[in-house]
């Protein structure tokens, strides 16, 4: 019996004469009453194969695999599917297009829910090589993982050669080493094996894994792979990894350092991932400097990295404005004290970045880089030091308790002088109001709040976590007293009398 959003794998044995990874394929079409779904099989060694499928409805569903090997064509498979267990909540898609279209709104293009409607507010991390690491650092960084509140991992699937990142990990995703070259022609089963594993014990802790498909930190070739190889090895990929419910597609991490491949390339190999993936996992792809046109329709949000030194969350609201879609800032500067500007600011900054990007109807994804410490999150992963994650967790419990029809306060000619400086998350009807001061401080701020209107007033001191509730209701023009210190947050909510 499958589980709804799991995986259901068949077995099968066929050929291993030749090239089984080139020379055979291997499809089904899972069927149910009204809906049929077709998946690719794929070769894992030793004449060993298998057929994935995720079905995301219960009840019986069944297939008969085609393929030009006679020992896997017409094998017939049943899966039997029961519905879905507490906390299994499917993909995370756009809420767009989860909610139906008559309570829809245009907000909705900036979010994400879960297949069967659960919010999903993203708080992601970085830990680019840690499916690269020894087994006992892999399992230090999912139990940090565990007990953290970022629930998304942006992740690598090739190795990455860069600053403090110099060693070779025990096996690699094609056959071979870097010292005997490798077998562009060949995957290697055993290391697929254990990215699966990976992203299914991600998956247990209820995190998504924002796989990265091509980079450019390398010394071994993969960033200069041929668009042949490339082709192929991004169809092995998806037909292994596809039927994960949490896996996320990012084309590239920092695609513009890889001059060598056209947007014609990246065009190609988008749509590629789209035709092989069976459920329409999320897309994007992932600058350094030059932008991608994220207004391209195969791209579902926009993974962006900062593109000012000082400018970072800031920019979130221009976004929304161009792109229309969920803006996660993938990289806003981490935490740390590295030699370069990109990993050493304070806990204090990411923070407040963290804060403005989400009060502006934005995401982002935080990074450490601490190099007194032999492993280092932002690529090795492993344990982590800074400031800021707690606060995160913090926010991220500020952000689950705003109601789910928010949207950033649009500054015109009637919004009232103390409310156009800071962003502030609203609802239309006016009941909640939260406002982020960011690194302002100021002594007081006026309000003239809604006629007929009375509210419960709160503080929030975002770097010490504390919640203060004013006492009594407010209405009309009021003064509140602040405590001159920056990071502050006012959170106001519309009084309902029974």
């Amino acid at each position: 019996m499958t589980e709804q959003f799991r995986i259901f794998e068949a077995d099968l044995t066929g050929t291993d004469q030749g090239n089984p990874y080139k020379d055979i394929w291997l499809k089904a079409d899972f069927m149910n009453d009204s809906e049929k779904i077709e998946v690719n099989g794929f070769y894992c060694g030793n004449g060993n194969y298998k057929v994935r499928f995720m079905p995301a409805k219960p009840g019986k569903w069944t297939a008969v695999t085609r393929s030009n090997d006679p020992a896997l064509d017409k094998m017939e498979l049943v899966c039997d599917c029961m519905p879905a267990k507490e906390g299994n909540h499917g993909r995370v898609l756009l809420k767009s297009e989860i909610r139906p279209r008559s309570i829809s709104s245009e907000e909705d293009n900036y979010h994400f829910s879960y297949e069967d409607g659960t919010r999903f507010q993203p708080f992601g991390t970085t830990c680019y090589a840690w499916i690269n690491q020894p087994e006992a650092i892999q399992e230090q960084t999912l139990e940090t993982l565990k007990n953290s509140c970022f629930n998304k991992v942006r992740m690598c699937i090739f190795p990455k050669f860069y600053t403090y990142n110099t060693v070779n990990p025990p096996c690699y995703a094609f056959e071979g080493n870097e010292e005997d070259g490798f077998d562009l022609s060949r995957f290697y089963p055993e290391f697929w094996d254990k990215l699966e594993k990976c992203i299914s014990r991600l998956d247990e802790l209820g995190i998504e894994a924002d796989v990265i498909l091509l980079h450019p930190y390398d010394k071994w070739g993969f960033s200069k792979m041929d668009r042949e190889t490339d082709m192929f090895y991004l169809k092995y990929a998806v037909d292994r990894l596809c039927h994960f419910k949490n896996v996320w597609w990012s084309m590239a991490n920092e695609f513009d350092l890889l001059p060598w491949k056209s947007v014609e390339d990246w065009e190609l190999y988008a749509r590629l991932v789209m035709r092989r993936d069976s459920y329409g996992h999320l897309r994007s792809i992932h600058n350094c400097v030059k932008l991608y046109d994220h207004t391209r329709p195969w791209i579902t949000h926009v993974s962006i990295q900062r593109i000012d030194v000082y400018k970072t969350a800031e920019a979130v609201s221009e976004w929304r404005g161009i792109y229309h879609k969920p803006i996660v800032v993938d990289e806003c500067a981490y935490e740390g004290n590295i030699n370069f500007g990109w990993g050493n600011i304070t806990g204090e900054e990411l923070t407040r970045r963290f804060w403005e990007g989400c009060i502006r109807g934005g995401y982002l994804s935080h990074g450490e880089v601490y190099v007194q410490h032999e492993q280092i999150w932002w690529s090795h992963g492993g344990k982590l030091y800074g400031t800021c994650p707690e606060r995160i967790a913090f926010l991220k419990e500020i952000m689950a308790d705003t109601p789910e029809d928010v949207s950033p306060l649009k500054v015109t000619p009637d919004i009232q002088e103390a409310n156009w400086d800071v962003p502030c998350l609203c609802k239309a009807d006016k009941s909640y109001f939260l406002y982020y001061f960011g690194f302002f401080k100021p002594a007081f701020r006026t309000y003239e709040l809604t006629e007929g209107y009375s509210y419960e007033i709160e503080l929030i001191d975002t770097w010490n976590m504390t919640i203060r509730k004013l006492p009594g209701v407010y209405s009309g023009s009021i003064k509140i007293d602040m405590p001159e210190k920056q990071y502050m947050a006012i959170r106001m909510k519309k009084v309902i009398y029974e």
